[in-house]
């Protein structure tokens, strides 16, 4: 039997899950979990799980993907 349990409740999420919450695409989900975030993922089979509050605090200080140009005025 299974049980439909909303987000926002659950510990970890789905890589699809996490990509509704944080409106972050699969992609750069994927990208970020195997790069920095590599440490705290939760690999249950092939199915990568995140957690939902560690995640949270570990994007607060995450600078992303910088673009090509220099935005710095000389």
């Amino acid at each position: 039997m299974k049980k439909n349990v909303a987000i926002e409740n659950k510990a970890f999420l789905t890589l699809e899950e996490a990509a509704a919450f944080y409106n972050i695409g699969i992609h750069s989900l994927r990208s970020i979990c195997d790069g920095d975030a590599a440490y705290m993922v939760l690999w249950v089979g092939n199915k990568r799980l995140i957690p939902r509050e560690q995640f949270m605090e570990f994007l607060t200080g995450y600078q992303g993907v910088q673009g090509g140009g220099s935005n710095e005025a000389e």
